[in-house]
């Protein structure tokens, strides 16, 4: 069958579903082409050589990629950041229109939801079938951020409809989001749970950098690796790492990333805890994961918030992969299944105090009990979220739903 993956994130981007699971498709005996966008996520800054043109042909692994335009911001401007979800929907309609029905069957990978509304209308003249996978429910998110007030938020919530009515089937990453959908109007045999599944992998011939090493030494090392934005509440940590280390002096708070709420957090960080908090700069995923494994502990956090609740971060997935002890703030589902896998300290979004004190409880484990935190988390996700029997389940629908 000849499968199109349409997503608007890809690598060398940091994602969740790129070439990994393009590859698996492949492997599964699919003849697989992707469209995405030029690599700027998550800085909005286009990645040293690539350059924006309309239309670039290039090869990974073996597959076909297919670079469409785009307009690429990042920043704190709705306008601009709009503005690059927009572009590349167009630069996906042009191509689905022209391309399109060389394909027997898309999968489509959605936030944003603009490729999803490409391939609806451009499938809805070839009468093609095609998955939607959703990764953040638009568009509640968007409305909840404050970048689709008003009449744009409704026209936003017209085309989500739309392109949920003319899919095949929705793949949903939780249980709640899937409720979610059904009390939208979307048929419950529509919506399939898949949780998301972690990429990372162990590495032999990647170091960690001298400067990190460093920086480690002679610490009991908290980390975070993501986006630095306004949903994570990242001052929540910062906050308790302060307090904690009047009980810890050892702790260190090490945030690693980019996003809109840097500088603010720059600036607390030197304010409330210059000795135990660093903002590193954004790294490579493969120096990431070599930093996840030098932590003692792995930390995260996100806002308070209802549409959270039903939000599973991969920063779940991927810390319970690598093996480490976690301290999280977060609700809903991704809260439960941190305190089902018995390897995480979870406390309430927000809480300061409360986070504080996972810290000091973290930092005071012995090398013992670290390391059955470890086992733990990794036998978790083995037996709950691992790669194979997820891509087993999607590539059975996709079967299925071609009609093959």
């Amino acid at each position: 069958m000849r499968l199109l993956y349409l997503t608007q994130w890809f690598e060398p981007e940091p994602v969740m579903k790129g070439i990994r699971f393009a590859r698996a498709l492949a492997d599964a005996g699919h003849d697989v082409e992707v469209a995405t966008a030029f690599p700027n996520y998550p800085r909005g800054k286009v990645y040293d050589g690539y350059k924006v043109k309309p239309y670039q042909r290039d090869e990974m692994q073996g597959l076909t990629l297919h670079r469409l335009w785009v307009y690429p911001s990042h920043d704190g401007s709705t306008l601009r950041r709009m503005l690059t979800y927009c572009s590349f929907f167009v630069s996906a309609l042009i191509f689905m229109l022209i391309r399109g029905r060389r394909y027997d069957f898309a999968y489509v990978y959605h936030a944003p939801i603009m490729p999803g509304f490409a391939t609806a209308l451009a499938y809805a003249l070839y009468r093609r079938p095609f998955i939607l996978e959703i990764q953040d429910l638009w568009p509640d998110s968007v409305m909840s951020s404050g970048m689709a007030p008003g009449l744009f938020g409704r026209i936003l919530n017209w085309i989500c409809n739309f392109v949920y009515r003319r899919a095949k089937r929705i793949v949903a990453q939780s249980e709640g989001m899937k409720q979610r959908l059904i009390e939208r109007g979307v048929l419950a045999n529509k919506v399939s749970v898949l949780r998301n599944w972690s990429n990372y992998v162990e590495r032999d011939d990647t170091a960690l950098p001298a400067s990190f090493a460093e920086a480690f030494e002679g610490r009991t090392n908290f980390v975070y690796g993501g986006n630095l934005g306004q949903a994570q509440s990242l001052d929540v940590l910062i906050e308790a790492a302060s307090i904690a280390a009047d009980e810890q002096p050892g702790l260190h708070l090490h945030l690693f990333g980019w996003g809109m709420d840097r500088d603010r957090l720059v600036a607390l960080a030197k304010d409330r805890a210059p000795d135990h908090v660093t903002i590193h700069d954004a790294v490579a995923p493969e120096v990431a994961d070599k930093l996840f494994e030098a932590a003692d502990i792995l930390v995260f956090h996100l806002d308070d918030d209802p549409l959270y609740d039903i939000t599973i971060p991969s920063k779940t997935q991927h810390y319970l992969s690598v093996g480490k002890p976690i301290v999280a703030g977060l609700s809903g589902e991704a809260a439960t299944i941190l305190e089902s896998s018995d390897a995480a300290l979870v406390t309430k979004p927000g809480d300061v105090e409360a986070m504080a004190k996972a810290f000091v409880q973290a930092a005071a484990l012995t090398g013992d009990q670290r390391a059955e935190k470890a086992r733990k988390a990794r036998g978790y996700y083995q037996r709950e979220l691992a790669f194979e029997p997820a891509m087993a389940r999607i590539l059975d629908w996709i079967e299925k739903d071609a009609g093959k």
